[in-house]
């Protein structure tokens, strides 16, 4: 049990309390000494006497019986209409309950935030039996780099517009689109910064890419995508069949279908884009070549038994395109 703030006494003084008045100290003198009153000192030595060294300990201030408390068959219908979605508010109103005593309960029983309601999915985790069967392309956006933003000056206050030497307004920072692809099964990864997002990026990239893997061995098969209108373009089917690919999309609003490529992003922001301190967005850029490379022959991953994903290759790579 934690003792308050203010307490005067704890389980050992009140101890010493009890072996000097057992000693022949009056209940007075030992009262004094410890710098509790007399009234205090005799219902330690009373609890000492009715239960023992546990007599000392703080009990708890709770009541034993509440009359106001809300019986428990309430409860549950509370949380039964909780999990239909419905508000605090038309809780109260459904069982003519006051709000506050409805949000009381739901905040007891965990449920008082929507997130709580429904349990998180079981991880569905799949890898291709071999590498080029499937590949996962995604976009991460970044902010461009004019200077050293919040993250390594820690002032909001900053703002992203630069100007000329005579004072001229040159426009906000704006906004850089890192493509990446990354196999199912090796977890070889490939990326570029690029102007956009628009299906002739989304196009060109592609290409790029499915010649990254040719040069390490590696015929793509089918590539897996969201539902962006750039992957939904025609130029990007005309690609894919151009290249014999299957192209695969996400379900809506399921992110989770592109796991590995989402998975890779959050590695690629953390470990790259905010890793160091950037003087510009030039320079950010010519660290990503050498950051892939200790990703995939140097880096260990969990997934692959610590190994980097360059071990799962047949064929070492004839050059780093």
């Amino acid at each position: 049990m934690r003792l308050h703030a203010n307490a005067r006494s704890c389980p050992k003084s009140r101890r010493l309390l009890v072996d000097r008045v057992l000693a022949g100290w009056s209940v007075m003198e030992a009262a004094e000494a410890a710098g509790i009153t007399d009234r205090t000192a005799r219902r330690w030595l009373r609890r000492f006497r009715e239960e023992g060294p546990s007599g000392l300990l703080d009990r708890s201030s709770a009541p034993k019986f509440c009359p106001h408390k809300t019986p428990a068959d309430r409860v549950a219908v509370i949380c039964q209409l909780r999990q239909l979605r419905l508000t605090a508010a038309e809780i109260a109103e459904r069982l003519a309950m006051p709000l506050s005593t409805v949000s009381v309960v739901l905040k007891r029983e965990g449920l008082g935030k929507r997130s709580r309601l429904q349990l998180p999915e079981p991880p569905n985790r799949y890898e291709r039996s071999r590498p080029g069967e499937l590949v996962h392309i995604d976009v991460k956006k970044l902010g461009r780099i004019l200077k050293p933003g919040h993250r390594v000056t820690g002032v909001r206050s900053q703002t992203r517009t630069t100007y000329t030497a005579d004072g001229r307004r040159i426009g906000d920072a704006g906004w850089e689109f890192v493509h990446v692809c990354v196999d199912d099964h090796s977890r070889l990864a490939y990326a570029e910064v690029l102007a956009d997002e628009r299906a002739v990026t989304a196009v060109g990239f592609l290409q790029r890419a499915v010649a990254f893997y040719a040069a390490h061995g590696i015929t793509v098969q089918r590539v897996m995508t969201d539902n962006g209108a750039a992957y939904r373009s025609h130029a990007h089917q005309i690609a894919c069949r151009q290249l014999a690919i299957r192209h695969l999309t996400t379900q809506p609003y399921r992110p989770r279908t592109n796991g590995k490529a989402e998975r890779f992003i959050q590695t690629l922001t953390r470990r790259w884009a905010h890793g160091r301190t950037y003087q510009s967005s030039t320079q950010r850029t010519q660290a990503l070549s050498a950051w892939l490379t200790h990703y995939n022959y140097t880096r260990p991953h969990g997934a692959l038994g610590h190994k980097p994903p360059g071990s799962r290759l047949t064929n070492q790579p004839r050059n780093n395109i």
